[in-house]
């Protein structure tokens, strides 16, 4: 596969599981298209037209001739210098590594994260929640992400891809909708009842198996396992948590246990203020998840995947 069919591939699946409409897809890549064309000829040459096609600003090639032929990837959650000297080491031992994945977003990806967490006011309004009340909780936390991400050194890993002339990619947004997907359709199927049913359907995911042989397997960080799960919200896809303030709207929509891939103490604690159950999956776990879910695709075309730094890699 060319560099850009992967990347083109991994775009595609992440719409096709993305928790919008394809209405609501098709309507944000309009409108940001009639911003485009309005826009002046300076701000036109400032502008990521690579938002024109991909609604996931944390998803992109970092470094690399889109047509590149591509045979053999070396894959992690995150990627930094140590892991382009490893694809660089392999390269020299000569073993082909002719492209470098990673999930967790790098420069530019990373500088723009916070713009697809406007994904989870959608989530939320789909829960129950009133849209002005998801946006006005919402926008604080967004740009107080936005904030934190501007002295961050976004370009280090890339400028190490560049020197070594390895082609780099991250995939964020797109792999987490997928693993968001798949639980969902799981849980809906399994219908688990309690708090220690949900974490044994986790169980059974090889992903998460294997992570429990290393102490990171799922656990619940609020409820017993013998409590009820009422209504279950998969929160593992929008760029990365969102505002504390939701959980006392989302116990109000009848929200009863929340599955995630992490949580901070001060989110915990609100969520223990509205009763709800939180089972913590497991980040790699869940990151692997949904890279796997895109890696199958990639492998079927015969192209073949290497894991590091991480990632946990399952054949489906």
């Amino acid at each position: 596969m060319k560099l850009k069919e992967i990347y083109e591939l991994a775009i595609n699946l992440g719409k096709e599981s993305d928790p919008r409409e394809q209405s609501q897809i098709a309507k944000l890549l309009a409108d940001l298209k009639k911003n485009y064309e309005e826009a002046k000829s300076e701000e036109k040459d400032e502008f990521d037209q690579e938002k024109l096609s991909n609604p996931y600003s944390d998803t992109r090639i970092l470094y690399g001739n889109p047509d590149k032929e591509v045979k053999r990837i070396l894959v992690g959650i995150d990627i930094d210098g140590s892991e382009l000297l490893l694809a660089d080491r392999l390269r020299e031992r000569g073993e082909a590594i002719d492209l470098v994945i990673a999930h967790h977003p790098e420069g530019k990806a990373l500088a723009n994260l916070h713009h697809v967490m406007h994904l989870q006011e959608e989530i939320l309004h789909g829960l129950g929640i009133s849209i002005n009340v998801a946006e006005g909780i919402l926008a604080g936390r967004i740009s107080e992400v936005e904030r934190g991400l501007l002295p961050l050194n976004h370009n280090r890993a890339v400028d190490f891809a560049r020197i070594l002339d390895i082609s780099f990619m991250c995939c964020h947004t797109p792999a987490d909708n997928m693993v968001s997907m798949y639980l969902n359709k799981l849980f809906s199927e399994k219908k688990p009842e309690t708090v220690g049913d949900i974490i044994k359907v986790i169980k059974e995911i090889p992903e998460y198996k294997q992570a429990m042989e290393v102490g990171a397997g799922p656990r619940a960080i609020l409820g017993s396992k013998k409590r009820r799960a009422g209504k279950i919200f998969v929160d593992m896809t929008g760029g990365t948590s969102g505002s504390p303030e939701i959980y006392a709207k989302l116990s109000q929509a009848g929200v009863g246990t929340i599955v995630g891939m992490h949580m901070g103490d001060k989110h915990r604690k609100e969520a223990e203020k509205s009763h709800l159950n939180v089972i913590i999956a497991g980040h790699l776990a869940s990151d692997s998840l949904g890279m796997n879910l895109i890696l199958d695709k990639i492998a079927a075309q015969g192209v073949e995947i290497v894991p590091c730094s991480g990632m946990i890699r399952i054949e489906r």
